[in-house]
């Protein structure tokens, strides 16, 4: 993997997976940047970029072919009205005219088989940042048993049976009462719903989907996560082990002890 490419969003995430790749010996970086996502501070730091529109599909195989990429990743967040409002090139058209159903997760494994047939190998997005992903057990903040403990074990068996159905990944519970389940406003509004109704003292948990696709589909957590859900009232957030990624671990690990939140790791 002398050469990986990639396909950049919004967000901090980019820049850790650059960092972390340096570290690991990659030594040459391709970026394919998009119009009103990716920071233009990112490209600085690599070795070749080029910017395009959602829905270039054709174009960014070109570049990654001209470069020399044999892998890529997808880092970085793109905005739904981005994802969905596409202006698709006809190597785009023709992905999309043969997907059952058109969401997230099939527009993005579509990408990663058109890839796949120019010898491009789409790789987990965790590539190189395991130490951003923490284990079971505790993580920052403050020490916690007893009842705090069951409730992130019972929101874990919650959350799992939620993802399963395709509703949501995070649950908010408190002494064993679920307050919220995630839906289609994103974990932040579902963390400002169960803590109103849990007035202090509940639990977050976040986990992943039965054969979650980590290429392009990573459960991750940021310091806005922290900060939401001390402002809420929820106090302990337990993340899956192993698969959730922290996104900001430094800052994370700060705004824990300074708004005394709890973070786990859970199985």
């Amino acid at each position: 993997m002398e050469t990986i490419a990639l396909i950049a969003g919004s967000g901090i995430y980019p820049e850790m997976f650059v960092e972390a790749a340096r570290k690991a010996g990659v030594r040459k970086l391709v970026v394919a940047g998009f119009e009103d996502e990716t920071k233009a501070e990112l490209m600085s730091t690599v070795d070749a970029h080029a910017w395009f529109r959602v829905g270039q599909l054709s174009k960014m195989i070109s570049f990654f072919k001209k470069e020399g990429v044999g892998h890529a990743v997808m880092v970085g967040q793109i905005a739904p009205k981005n994802l969905f409002d596409l202006r698709p090139d006809l190597r785009t058209l023709m992905m999309i005219a043969k997907l059952k159903r058109r969401n997230a997760e099939t527009l993005f494994g579509g990408i990663a088989d058109e890839l796949k047939k120019d010898g491009i190998e789409l790789l987990p997005a965790t590539t190189f940042l395991e130490d951003s992903m923490p284990k079971a057990g505790h993580v920052a903040g403050p020490k916690v048993k007893g009842r705090r403990i069951e409730d992130a074990a019972y929101g874990f068996e919650i959350a799992k049976a939620s993802s399963k159905l395709d509703i949501g990944q995070t649950v908010v519970v408190k002494n064993g009462t679920v307050l919220a389940v995630e839906a289609f406003e994103g974990t932040n509004e579902a963390i400002k719903r169960g803590g109103k109704l849990g007035k202090g003292g509940a639990t977050m948990v976040k986990v992943s989907k039965p054969n979650q696709d980590m290429r392009f589909d990573v459960p991750v957590i940021g310091p806005d996560t922290i900060s939401n859900a001390a402002d809420a009232g929820v106090d302990v957030i337990a993340v899956e082990a192993g698969m959730t990624l922290l996104l900001g671990q430094e800052e994370i690990f700060r705004l824990c002890e300074e708004k005394r939140v709890t973070l786990l790791g859970v199985e």
